[in-house]
């Protein structure tokens, strides 16, 4: 059993104020694989005072000297990769070749792209040619409270600590209870990295308890939130009283429109994406549109490629998929999975219950409906798990109708060969991100998204200037 109750606050790890201890359970084995604290007030209060104490040094360290910091993170943290992967593996349940390649790589991934805008960024400059004496000055919003989920923890915490720390942000850092064990590997990198006491804090807590101390605490100037839509509403209502900066990365509910002079691999390429990480991905390929001339072909081929997708322990190397994070997302994904059956979804893989051959740990079969329409639930609510519904369409019209239909607005996808319908696509589509017949976004692109999938964006620049405020100086003295 792994012991992990201290905290790391300003440069120390320190005891919690109050005993309160929590498991962290193995979703493959549903046994405790460790033991965490969950914080108090006074932990809260503690780590958000040292980040204060801390802001205007590191504020005032010069750009290049807070790059250089992130730049000797990355050299710890690919020196610690093997660390990383363990701790994410046993508990959140991502197989172990996906949680060295995937998961680790997500972050340094990541930090690396921040070095690389940040280089190229201008955070002091003149306004313009016309207003010689006028001077745009992009400064740190303040101390960032970072609240971040259990699904892809590196990739979170990566994207929010690198930008922070790059504009000259101090922050408190909240992982998920769920996923803890990587934010303390982490934690351990920052010290090594030689970041300054109070510069990063971590807390280890629940959403109810220093989630919601943080985001109403007066000495927060910016809460960084990724998680559910529902968290996030409450979040926003709770940070409202003090007017902070709010970012918010949500849920997601993301239509794959495959036309039907789509390429030959189109269905499975959706079909493996939307089962990628158990389906724990908020920008989950989810809902398949399908035009009608290739549907019943389509429906075949994701049936097929599901009923390949082999479950597994996260321990166990290979090409398969693992659990899903715990027992509470289990039963909801089983309650969903059968709501389909219910409303007269056509399941063609997978259902309810386990897989064969597992009969402990959060397994789910990987399950495809089709004969899906868009006012049912299992194509209305993000499910977080390997289910896919299939929805057919006729015209481009009724496409952009059914993918836009949809409280969420993260990750749209479309496939074709005709560039000028894609093209078309990507405008209509309300989302954050359109990624077009299977070539993802490029390094330093923005991930965010609109509507009910949150505001502001993670990653390369735009990523920075979230932790950014804006001042603008008139009468700037020129040499």
């Amino acid at each position: 059993m792994i012991e992990k109750r201290d905290f790391y606050i300003n440069g120390q790890w320190v005891a919690p104020s109050k005993a309160h201890d929590f498991e962290v359970i193995d979703p493959s084995t549903e046994e405790a694989c460790a033991v965490i604290s969950l914080g108090d007030q006074a932990d809260t209060d503690a780590a958000v005072a040292a980040a204060k104490t801390a802001l205007p040094g590191w504020m005032a360290t010069p750009v290049e000297d807070r790059i250089a910091m992130v730049e000797k993170l990355i050299e710890v943290y690919n020196s610690r990769s093997e660390d990383m992967a363990q701790a994410m593996s046993v508990e959140m349940g991502a197989p172990i070749d996906m949680a060295r390649s995937q998961q680790v790589g997500a972050g340094s991934y990541h930090l690396q792209n921040f070095i690389r805008a940040a280089k190229a960024y201008k955070f002091d400059a003149p306004l313009g040619d016309h207003a010689p004496n006028d001077r745009i000055i992009h400064e740190a919003v303040g101390v960032a409270a970072l609240i971040t989920p259990w699904n892809w923890p590196m990739n979170q915490v990566t994207l929010k600590v690198g930008a922070a720390a790059i504009a000259g942000c101090t922050m408190v850092l909240k992982p998920s209870e769920q996923s803890p064990l990587n934010a303390m590997v982490f934690a351990e990198m920052m010290d090594e990295a030689g970041f300054p006491a109070g510069v990063f804090n971590l807390v280890n807590g629940d959403g109810v308890g220093v989630g919601s101390q943080l985001t109403a605490h007066p000495d927060v100037d910016m809460v960084s939130f990724t998680g559910s839509t529902r968290a996030g509403i409450a979040i926003s209502k709770s940070a409202a009283e003090t007017l902070k900066k709010v970012h918010l990365e949500l849920g997601g509910k993301g239509a794959n429109v495959i036309f039907d002079d789509a390429d030959d691999k189109a269905v499975k390429r959706g079909v493996l994406h939307m089962m990628n990480n158990t389906g724990q991905s908020c920008n989950a390929p989810s809902r398949m549109l399908v035009q009608k001339g290739i549907y019943d072909q389509a429906v075949a081929t994701a049936a097929e490629v599901a009923d390949k997708v082999t479950v597994g322990p996260a321990s166990q190397e290979g090409r398969h998929i693992g659990p899903v994070v715990n027992e509470l997302q289990w039963n909801k994904i089983q309650d969903l999975i059968q709501k389909g059956i219910d409303e007269g979804a056509k399941l063609v893989a997978g259902g309810t219950g386990r897989p064969d051959g597992l009969n402990k740990g959060f397994y789910v079969k990987p399950t495809v409906f089709a004969d899906v329409n868009n006012q049912m639930v299992v194509a209305r609510e993000e499910i977080f798990g390997p289910v896919l519904s299939i929805i057919p369409f006729e015209t481009e019209e009724e496409a952009i109708e059914i993918a836009n239909d949809t409280p969420y607005g993260l990750t749209n996808y479309v496939q074709t060969q005709d560039g000028a319908r894609a093209n078309r696509m990507a405008r209509a589509l309300r989302s954050g991100m359109v990624e077009m017949n299977g070539k993802s976004r490029s390094a330093g692109a923005p991930f965010g998204g609109m509507k009910q999938s949150g505001n502001g964006r993670e990653g390369g620049s735009w990523g920075i200037e979230d932790f950014l405020e804006v001042k603008a100086v008139g009468g700037w003295a020129t040499e």
